[in-house]
This record gives C-alpha cells, structure tokens and sequence, in this order.
C-alpha cells in the first residue's frame, strides 16, 4: 500500500482498529485512530479524512493539534524541500495549546501565513513536514512557558529553526527566557495578552525582509519598558546539558549538539545573552567543563572531534596564540586562510561534509549572530578566547 501511493502520488492514511499499533511501513505517515470512536467522534474523524481526501480544508474541531503530536516517529531522512509557500511557524507544548492556537488565530486575521504542528494533515509525513516548515519559516514564534522549556519537542524545533538561521519571535507567557533564546528579543506576553500593533507591525517587516530577500534585523535582548526588569533566564545545570549533548549526538544530530556546546560555554561564562566572549570572559569557564564537554565529543567520535583534537590540528601558536585564519583553515571552517567563511550557519556546517571532518567541531558559533555587522570579529574573539583556555587545560597535562 505504502509503495503503491509513493508510485502513484496518492496520499497514504493509516487507519487504525481495536488499539491497534501502527505497522513500521506507516510509522512515518500521520495516522487517525478510530478505535472506539462512535457518535460525534466517529463522524468528526470521517469528516476530516473526507476533507483531506477530497483536497478541501479540514472542518474546525474534526482534529486536536494532540492527536499530531502522537501520531507518528522519525522517519528515516529525505531530502527537504521548500512548502509551496513559507509561514510564520507557531511553537508550544501540548499544555500551552489554547494560548498557541490563539496566537496563530490572530496572526493569521492580520493576514499572515501561520503553520503549527495542529495543521498537519493525515498521511503527512509527520517530522519530515515540521523539518519542512521549520528550515524554510519566514520566522518561528515560540510561546516560551516552563513547559516548553521541558519538551524535548519544542527544543529540537528551536534548534532546527537556528540552525538554518531562521529568525525567532519568542513570546514569554509564564516562567522564564528559554536557555536557547536567551540572547533574542522576545515579547513579555505575561500578562496573558495577545500581540499588540508595534509587535504584529514587526511581523509584517519581518515578512516582507524575508519575501524580499533582506536580512531580518530584530530589537536587541532586552527589557521592553523603563524601570522593568529583564525577566530571568533558565539556567541549565553543567551536568544535564553534558546528558543533552549526548543525547543530540546519540542521534546524530551535530549541528544541534554544536549549539548546545556554544551556549553552555556562554552561560559559564556569564555571556548567555551576548553569544560571545574574549579572552577575559573565557578565564570564567571551568577546564572541568571543557574536559567535560570534550569527553562527550571525543567518545562519540572516537577521538576524531572535540577540542583536544582541534589542539592537535591548530597551527603552532605565536606569542599569543595562532591567527584565527591560520587555525580555521587547519580546523575545515574555511578553504585556506585567505578564503571566506559562509555567513549563514548551515552552509558553514556544511563544510564538514558527511563523513564530519576531524576537528570541525564544536565550532562555538552562534547562528543568531550571523545578521550582526560585527558577527565574524565576535566569532573568531569566541575561539581565539576559549583556545587560549584550552592551552591552560593542556599546560596542566590534561588532567582534572
């Protein structure tokens, strides 16, 4: 069946019965579940599937933006192509969901384009779709919540939507700034209102930047009003974001591993909210944490990432260490010294190709620099900063 609809272009629903499980072939394809369903229920499920069929849009209330949510699992990677056209891509977990679907309610009366997990179809091809969305988004909309901060989900989007150096509007409902927005301005939605005129103007600019191929340039981090506090940033313990890095690279997921690495040494350092540092900075971070963080990398790869492998490529340093040309050369983050380093993140991580040059990363860029006039001189400040802590580390014969 799955076979005979990817042949012939049809739609492929999985339908299931009596509690049934979903058969691995159509474990990537958002199924409905009609076990027990009777009555209203029943004749709700028919109707949406009728509409999807049919090409027609799906009838209010025919699905729960929850029956997505658990309607699938990873499929095996594809290639991931543009949506026929680009959306605002609305963020939250599950218990934030009458909040995010009013949001995308409004968005969408001020005539924007909205997409949220809550619009995935039957026989989506469930991750591969939010990839989708997320990769081409003319900007991602995160509602930030304590219980967005604790979803795996919502974390991955984030860091999917950064990797491809998408432009994030976080919205704070309650709680505190999510650790990966730490550095972008958000709107203060504590209150529990909506967005105002200045904030969906924002949107509108942000649209036409994007539709017209201009970089977005967004408010600095910051407190929204005179005499008002910044509101607080979660704070992610050392050991827990080493048990995230595992898990990102148990995946294979490099580029978000990259980032978290990037931010963890941020937040040691005091710098969250910047996304770089100098030298000055760099002598806050623990060596502990940097072994730490090159333990996980290192054993992942058997040796072939981590910074002690990109102390074994770097050029022999001068006085005060090698030009950062000369080491980003030696590390594959540039042709040779005198060539140019991609601007946008993804065509930069790019550069490591499949098999993950030895000594590519942790990188320690931070994609929402990349707009920032001034992004490579703070890049190459970060690295030069935490190399020379590095050779601190590798003074005391590596141990801690």
């Amino acid at each position: 069946m799955a076979t005979a609809s990817a042949g012939r272009g049809l739609r492929f629903i999985p339908v299931l019965l009596e509690r049934a499980q979903p058969p691995a072939f159509a474990a990537n394809r958002v199924w409905r579940d009609f076990s027990g369903a009777t009555g209203q229920a029943f004749r709700e499920k028919v109707a949406e599937l009728a509409a999807v069929v049919a090409g027609r849009p799906i009838p209010a209330g025919s699905s729960r933006p929850d029956d997505n949510l658990a309607s699938a699992q990873p499929a095996a990677p594809r290639p991931v192509t543009a949506p026929e056209q680009p959306a605002f891509v609305v963020c939250y977990a599950p218990a934030d969901a009458a909040y995010g679907r009013l949001l995308a309610g409004q968005l969408r009366a001020e005539g924007l384009r909205v997409w949220s997990v809550g619009d995935l179809r039957p026989g989506d091809a469930h991750f591969w779709t939010i990839r989708q969305q997320l990769r081409y988004a003319v900007a991602v909309v995160v509602v930030m919540t304590p219980e967005s901060q604790d979803s795996d989900d919502i974390t991955r989007m984030i860091l999917e939507g950064q990797v491809h150096g998408r432009p994030f509007v976080p919205v704070l409902l309650h709680g505190e700034v999510n650790y990966h927005l730490a550095a972008t301005w958000h709107v203060d939605a504590r209150d529990g209102g909506l967005l105002d005129e200045a904030e969906l103007e924002l949107l509108r600019r942000i649209h036409k930047d994007v539709a017209e191929g201009r970089p977005v340039q967004l408010p600095d981090a910051r407190p929204t009003g005179v005499g008002i506090p910044a509101p607080p940033v979660v704070r992610v313990s050392a050991s827990a974001a080493l048990e995230q890095l595992r898990a990102h690279l148990a995946e294979d997921e490099y580029e978000h591993a990259d980032l978290l690495t990037t931010r963890l040494v941020m937040e040691e350092a005091g710098r969250l909210t910047q996304g770089w540092l100098s030298e000055r900075h760099a002598t806050a971070v623990p060596l502990e944490l940097l072994a730490g963080i090159d333990a996980v990398r290192a054993g992942h790869s058997h040796g072939r990432q981590g910074f002690r492998r990109q102390l074994a490529l770097a050029p022999a340093p001068g006085r005060r260490g090698p030009r950062f040309p000369d080491l980003s050369a030696a590390l594959g983050w540039r042709a040779s010294p005198d060539d140019p380093v991609p601007r946008l993140y993804s065509d930069f991580v790019r550069q490591a190709g499949p098999g993950r040059r030895s000594g590519f990363f942790p990188t320690l860029r931070d994609p929402h620099q990349q707009n920032h006039p001034d992004w490579y001189d703070r890049w190459s400040a970060t690295v030069l900063a935490v190399h020379a802590r590095l050779r601190e580390w590798k003074a005391a014969s590596w141990t801690l």
